[in-house]
């Protein structure tokens, strides 16, 4: 199966777990430049974007960092084959959705249309992917539903809090204060502002959901 033919099963939810298993270097190394390419697209048009974002060295870190979190939290089940090589990989690969983000819709529409725009692709790209890294855990490390929950979306929660705490408030009280040019990203920072409440409210549960999924599974498994 080529590189391509595996990206689309990927991203179309009919990867097998034997698939994921059977990742290569190939298979990491266009997930890799895939994030690369995609993170250059999302920031190229942003004028408030680092430089770091423009050259798309933010995507690329940010799934490295997320794939240490997944790895990290899964450890403690002692899944069978659970390597931080598939994780990483497979968290590369489900970048390409992303591509929507360097559209530049704010060339051909109003603002405010594009603005609107904009929070359609952002909402459209993080839930497929928060699906396919639900699907990954469900069929990879095959959970209940409920630990398959808790272990999709806390490391996802605790990266939103950390960056929240670095730079994203800051950033939309500016939009918000008006205290610079309004874009066609504003609205994509507010809704980000929104999804960040949310994972303040569901980190506590989700730990202690974590931790007693954590107990069920070794007793059921006998580790």
């Amino acid at each position: 199966m080529s590189i391509t033919q595996a990206i689309l099963r990927l991203l179309s939810f009919r990867i097998s777990k034997e698939e994921m298993f059977g990742f290569t270097k190939n298979h990491f190394i266009a997930g890799l430049t895939g994030t690369w390419l995609v993170g250059i697209g999302r920031y190229w048009d942003d004028p408030g974007a680092s430089t770091l974002q423009h050259a798309g060295l933010g995507s690329v870190i940010y799934i490295f960092c997320l794939s240490a979190f997944v790895w990290l939290i899964i450890l403690p089940f002692k899944v069978e084959k659970w390597k931080y090589f598939n994780v990483v990989t497979f968290i590369s690969l489900t970048s390409f959705p992303a591509l929507l983000y360097a559209i530049p819709v704010e060339r051909f529409f109003p603002l405010d249309t594009a603005a609107r725009i904009n929070v359609w692709f952002l909402a459209i790209v993080a839930s497929w992917r928060l699906a396919l890294l639900f699907q990954f855990m469900k069929r990879y490390c095959d959970f209940p539903g409920y630990i398959v929950t808790a272990v999709t979306l806390l490391p996802v929660c605790l990266i939103i809090n950390v960056l929240s705490l670095l730079n994203l408030e800051r950033a939309v009280f500016e939009i918000m204060g008006g205290v610079r040019e309004k874009t066609a990203n504003d609205s994509a920072y507010v809704v980000l502002l929104i999804i960040t409440t949310i994972s303040y409210i569901f980190i506590l549960p989700l730990i202690i959901t974590y931790i007693i999924g954590i107990a069920n599974y070794r007793k059921k498994n006998g580790s």
